[in-house]
């Protein structure tokens, strides 16, 4: 039962002197942080109009963003995060799919939002650096309180992902649901109120929320922000802070891994993180290098708690069913799939008997779907189970393995890029005919965007100028651009006609046509892949113990 609020944990912390949020330049102790979010959902409270009372955020990780967290805690209301990554229409359909009464954002984040249609009048925004703001805030200091009408079952966040129709899904997280991964989540990543738990990653993502602010309010550790992930302003950062714990995306920590080796790497506080996709080479040098141990785990915005961790665990494993209702099952035929034989590199030999969805046949109760979506909630839900849209196996020794993701979506730095998105961008080209983009694996993490497309002959892959290209597309967002393409004048098809989707993903990069390749940050600038190029690819995969991700 989950009997407990998010509203309950922060008044508790009422009297708590202790430093509760730190930014560069300020501490608050946690009894100032609940006297803080008190005053904010003093002025939501007063602000608000009828219909669904949401709050959408468009910040940078800073304290700001806390305190409002902890507003819609007190005041009974949710919390859109607003992901700053997307553009254009599609950021426009996302926040309006909400319903935000209010926006508290920045100077940014408003220039990131003019023009679009949101359905919130400009007088309903709160700019938290404006002169302004700060005298209106201290207007509404009371002494906090909990609205009466709060339970755990009181909605308070949606969370914004993507499904298998490359829509945006915004699921719903109670307060009950938050306490209850709070308390469970502090005993399973061991934080405890002696900690300084630093955020590198966004507000807006489950990893941030659940994994990091709601067990280490659960346990009163010391919340310690950055605006935004630095991979050279890290140690800095972990040295400023006296940072103990951190919860990361498999990528940051190749970012992180990528900056020079210094002497002193390992003079500094950390002792332990959380998160998903970090190769186990990369964790294995970066407990060397930093002298902290990386702890992986499986979870999702709309469920927790299938996979229990075991120390006996293969480095690629996730770990074991929690229960005896997390199974692997054929999708069409609903029937537990066979157990998966691995080879020396760790490679399913009997895919097509033992990979399928990952499912909860007992988890369709603690699903709280997603918000305004009932076809969603439909595909999440059949025949009484939770299907979670992620593919796996389970070896002959019972541990569980990830094997990808169902359906039009790719996982890029823990984050849903809808694949029929960049699609749609990339068909706008004039000398584009056709396209396709679907998710290929990273070396050393999740997923990277791919592209197919299709062209005349007689034009060259130089006359389309692809970067300028996406670079002038405001809807593309940061991470949907493709990091290789693939150039051809006559793409495989179906028998009706259509791109050979399926058949495209499984070639990859690993094609007799032309390849081009982003390898770097920043604006997309694309080179040629050679034989070489791959083969080297290749040794990364190697390297990073991912070999089976490639057939």
């Amino acid at each position: 039962m989950r009997d407990e609020t998010i509203a309950d944990l922060l008044l508790a912390r009422l009297g708590d002197d202790r430093p509760g949020l730190r930014s560069r330049e300020r501490t608050w102790t946690w009894d100032e942080v609940v006297r803080e979010s008190a005053a904010r959902a003093s002025l939501a409270r007063e602000l608000r109009r009828d219909g669904p009372f949401h709050l959408g955020v468009l910040l940078d990780n800073v304290p700001e963003y806390v305190l409002w967290l902890g507003a819609a805690a007190l005041g009974g209301a949710t919390v859109v995060g607003i992901n700053p990554t997307r553009r254009g229409a599609y950021l426009e359909r996302e926040v309006r799919h909400t319903d935000p009464q209010l926006v508290i954002t920045d100077r940014a984040g408003r220039e990131l939002l003019d023009g679009l249609d949101l359905g919130v009048p400009p007088d309903r925004f709160l700019l938290v650096d404006d002169d302004k703001y700060t005298a209106l805030v201290a207007e509404h200091a009371c002494e906090p309180w909990r609205a009466p009408s709060i339970t755990p079952a009181t909605q308070l966040l949606l969370l914004f992902t993507s499904g298998t129709t490359g829509a945006s899904k915004a699921a719903r997280c109670s307060q009950g649901r938050l306490a209850e991964l709070g308390r469970a989540n502090s005993a399973k990543y061991d934080v405890k109120h002696t900690d300084v738990s630093y955020c590198p990653m966004p507000l807006f993502h489950g990893n941030a929320l659940m994994a990091l602010w709601a067990p280490s309010l659960a346990a009163g550790a010391c919340v310690a922000l950055t605006p935004r992930f630095s991979a050279s302003g890290f140690l800095p950062d972990v040295r400023f802070y006296g940072a103990t714990f951190f919860t990361y995306v498999g990528k940051a920590i190749g970012y992180i891994l990528a900056t020079p080796e210094q002497p002193d790497d390992a003079d500094n506080t950390l002792t332990h993180a959380f998160g998903t996709e970090a190769s186990p080479r990369d964790r294995e040098e970066f407990r060397r290098r930093f002298g902290c141990r990386l702890v992986e785990g499986y979870g999702s915005s709309e469920s927790a708690g299938m996979i229990r961790r075991d120390p006996q665990a293969p480095p690629t494993a996730l770990g074991r069913p929690a229960h005896d209702g997390v199974r692997i099952v054929d999708p069409n035929t609903r029937r537990t799939c066979a157990r998966a034989v691995l080879d020396e590199h760790g490679r399913v030999t009997n895919a097509e008997e033992a990979v399928g969805e990952i499912v909860d046949v007992d988890g369709a109760a603690r699903f709280e779907g997603y918000y305004n979506d009932p076809a969603a909630d439909a595909e999440r839900v059949r025949h009484g189970w939770y299907w979670t849209g992620d593919l796996g196996f389970i070896d002959e020794a019972g541990f569980v393995y990830f094997a990808g993701r169902s359906g039009d979506w790719i996982r890029v730095d823990s984050e849903n890029i809808s694949a029929r998105h960049t699609e749609l961008v990339l068909r706008r080209h004039p000398k584009i005919i056709d396209a396709a983009a679907f998710g290929v694996p990273d070396p050393r993490s999740g997923d990277q965007v791919m592209a197919a497309i299709e062209v005349p002959e007689g034009v060259t892959f130089e006359e389309l100028d692809l970067p300028g290209f996406l670079a002038a597309q405001r809807d593309l967002g940061t991470k949907g651009a493709p990091r290789f393409v693939r150039f051809s004048h006559r793409l495989p098809a179906t028998g009706s006609g259509k791109l050979a989707r399926r058949r495209l993903q499984v070639e990859g990069w690993r094609t007799g046509d032309p390849i081009f390749r982003w390898a770097g940050r920043g604006a997309p600038e694309y080179f040629p892949m050679t034989e070489a190029n791959k083969q080297a690819l290749r040794r990364e995969f190697a390297a990073g113990g991912r070999l089976r991700f490639l057939p």
